[in-house]
C-alpha cells in the first residue's frame, strides 16, 4: 500500500497488514475500513479505539489487549477471531460472524451485539456490565458467570452453552432458548422465563427457577419428568 492511501480515514478493498493499519493509526484519528482483508493479521495492542469495520474479513485476526472502545462491526466474518483482553466499551456488532471467536477476560462493558453468531465463541471473564445480545446466536458458547442481570434478551439461542453460576436476576427473556444449556450455580430470582425454551431441563433443575415467573406449558414440561401429567 502507498503513503498516499494513508491520507484517507475511508480504506475500501485492501488487503491490510499489520505494519499497514499501524501507519493509519498514526494519526490518531479513527479509520472506517469497507469490505478489507485482515484475516490472520496480528492487530494486538493497538489502539484502534472508534475504527469502524464493515464487511470486512478477520477471520482468525488477532485483536488481544487492542483497544477498540466506541468501534463499529458491521456483516464482518470474524470467525476464530481472538479478542482476548480487548477494549470493547460501548462497541457495536451488527450482523456479523464470529463463531468461535475468543472474548476472554475482554471489556464488553454497554456493548452490543445484534443479528450475529457467535456459536462456540468464548466470554469466560468477561467483563460485561449491560451488554445487549438481540437476535444473536451463542449456541454451546461459554459464557459462565456471566451477568445478565436486568437484562432484556431478545431472540437469543443459549443452546447448549455454558452459562454456570450466571447471574438472571430480573431477566426478561423473549422468544429465546436455553435448551440443554448448563445452568448450575445460576440466579433467576425474579426472571421472567415464559420467553424462553427451556427444553431438556429436568425436574432436580426446578430449584434454580425459585423466584422466577414461568408458564403453565413450562411447568407442565418439568412435572412430565416425573411422568406427571397436568391438564
Amino acid at each position: 500500500m502507498t503513503k498516499d492511501i494513508f491520507a484517507d480515514r475511508d480504506i475500501r478493498e485492501k488487503t491490510l497488514s499489520r505494519a499497514d493499519v499501524v501507519a493509519l493509526a498514526a494519526s490518531g484519528q479513527p479509520c472506517a475500513l469497507t469490505d478489507c482483508d485482515l484475516e490472520e493479521a496480528d492487530l494486538s495492542r493497538l489502539d484502534l479505539a472508534g475504527w469502524t469495520f464493515e464487511r470486512c474479513t478477520l477471520r482468525r485476526t488477532n485483536f488481544t489487549e487492542t483497544r477498540l472502545e466506541g468501534s463499529r462491526w458491521q456483516s464482518c466474518r470474524g470467525a476464530l477471531s481472538d479478542f482476548t483482553g480487548a477494549d470493547l466499551s460501548e462497541a457495536r456488532f451488527l450482523s456479523g460472524d464470529f463463531n468461535n471467536a475468543a472474548f476472554r477476560r475482554a471489556r464488553l462493558g454497554s456493548a452490543s451485539f445484534r443479528g450475529c453468531k457467535l456459536t462456540g465463541a468464548d466470554l469466560s471473564d468477561a467483563k460485561a456490565l449491560d451488554v445487549v445480545f438481540e437476535e444473536t446466536l451463542l449456541i454451546n458458547a461459554k459464557l459462565p458467570a456471566f451477568s445478565f442481570r436486568k437484562l432484556t434478551l431478545r431472540r437469543v439461542d443459549f443452546s447448549q452453552a455454558d452459562l454456570r453460576k450466571s447471574d438472571f436476576r430480573q431477566t426478561m427473556f423473549e422468544d429465546c432458548s436455553l435448551r440443554e444449556a448448563s445452568l448450575g450455580g445460576c440466579h433467576f430470582d425474579g426472571a421472567d422465563l415464559r420467553g424462553a425454551d427451556l427444553g431438556g431441563l429436568r425436574l432436580v433443575d426446578a430449584g434454580l427457577f425459585r423466584g422466577a415467573t414461568i408458564s403453565r406449558e413450562q411447568a407442565g414440561q418439568l412435572l412430565a419428568e416425573l411422568g406427571l401429567i397436568v391438564r
